[in-house]
């Protein structure tokens, strides 16, 4: 496969525009070409989306005058280089982040102007981003609010210990195997804006994401296998035990495995559940249309739809859980599937003010622990999209 020249692709207007949604034409014309050149999809994908992370810079003067500067320099760079019979590739990478910052920079700078007037977004408020914090519900029915509770033994029922570590985590210790009883189930569920971590009985960790609960016992070791129920999306890694396999109950499917990592988004309001593996390997079974069933492999995504229909693709697997660190990783995403996000995240109600605003769509990487008027700034910044924030209500309109 030959190389990009990345100096020249960022330095032309066509594909600042196609990275910006802001001209039909070149976005056609880059979307073609990706089309005819596959093989560079992740290269440019992770190009475009570090375009987008780019700041907007303050004075249009300046960053002209360092463009200039620098291109002569790659200029006399590459003619020494040429003379000498030396490879340009080296020498000139390092200086493709700073064309990129540069070219984007004027991109941006004319882009705020033009668009300053127009610009209209409300923010009769602000709203912080979740935080760590869940709800313990004990085989007993007795709950616990994890946010408030103090550090150490929160709980001891049937021989297990449960404990809150400094850092936030639940854990679970089993101390009596006699007490054991395959009813006792304990269940962990997060609002809106929480997420937690918990480490099961068999050392298998599960980190929870927003509006999500996990089901599961309190004890394994009676069991023959290691059953768990998710509703929402969470980020497993399963300890290693072939005489016990690990099964994820969620929807419309079951996802087996023996010792693994990988994550799940099975929400309500989704239209498909999405497994993602990054090691080990997993079973996904349609439970709904018997027979169906995929094997993963690191690196592949299972997207089960409702009718029970199971495609497996290669993906990033990093995009799948930005979330558990700490960012919102978006890749040509509707604007609805990104609010979906947001509001579980913000704890917000999202209206759309027209349903044309709903499918535009949105690449970018953002902190999750941002406030929200921060990323919705961005959003508006590339696409012809404004918001207004009253409360804990967002409103989208073109």
């Amino acid at each position: 496969m030959k190389e990009l020249d990345l100096i020249t692709i960022t330095s032309q207007q066509s594909f600042i525009n196609y990275c910006f949604q802001n001209s039909s034409e070149d976005v056609a014309y880059w979307e073609n070409w990706l089309k005819e050149n596959p093989e560079y999809k992740e290269q440019i994908t992770e190009l475009k989306t570090s375009i987008l992370l780019l700041p907007i810079p303050a004075s249009e003067k300046v960053i002209e005058h360092d463009y200039q500067k620098l291109q002569n320099n790659i200029a006399g760079i590459s003619n020494k280089a040429t003379a000498r019979k030396l490879t340009l590739w080296p020498i000139i990478t390092g200086m493709v982040a700073a064309v990129a910052i540069i070219v984007v920079g004027i991109y941006l700078y004319k882009y705020k102007l033009d668009n300053s007037q127009n610009q209209t977004n409300t923010f009769a408020n602000d709203i912080t981003p979740g935080k760590q914090g869940a709800t313990l519900t004990l085989a007993s029915g007795k709950q616990i609010q994890l946010t408030n509770a103090a550090n150490g033994e929160l709980a001891n029922e049937s021989g297990v210990t449960i404990t809150k570590t400094a850092t936030g985590e639940l854990i679970y210790q089993i101390n009596d195997q006699t007490q054991a009883s395959q009813n006792i189930t304990n269940t962990l569920n997060t609002a809106k804006g929480e997420t937690y971590q918990v480490v099961l009985p068999d050392g298998s960790k599960v980190w929870l994401n927003a509006a999500s609960t996990l089901t599961y016992p309190a004890k394994f070791t009676s069991l023959n296998q290691r059953k768990v129920q998710l509703d929402g999306e969470a980020y497993f890694e399963i300890a290693k035990d072939k005489t016990h396999p690990f099964i994820v109950a969620s929807g419309n499917q079951e996802i087996t495995v023996l010792g693994t990592h990988f994550n799940i988004n099975n929400y309500k309001d989704e239209k498909a559940a999405k497994t993602t593996l990054l090691e080990g390997s997993v079973k996904i079974s349609s439970t709904i249309n018997k027979g169906t069933e995929k094997t993963l492999k690191p690196g592949e995504q299972a997207i089960l739809n409702d009718k029970g229909e199971l495609k497996v693709s290669e993906v990033i697997t990093s995009d799948a859980i930005a979330w558990k660190n700490g960012k919102f990783v978006f890749d040509d995403e509707s604007i609805e599937s990104i609010m979906q996000k947001l509001s579980r995240w913000y704890n917000v109600e999202v209206i759309y003010d027209g349903e044309n605003v709903k499918e535009i769509p949105f690449t970018g990487s953002i902190s999750r622990y941002d406030n929200i008027s921060k990323i919705l700034d961005k959003i508006s910044y590339t696409q012809n999209i404004h918001f207004k924030i009253e409360g804990r209500r967002v409103t989208v309109m073109k």
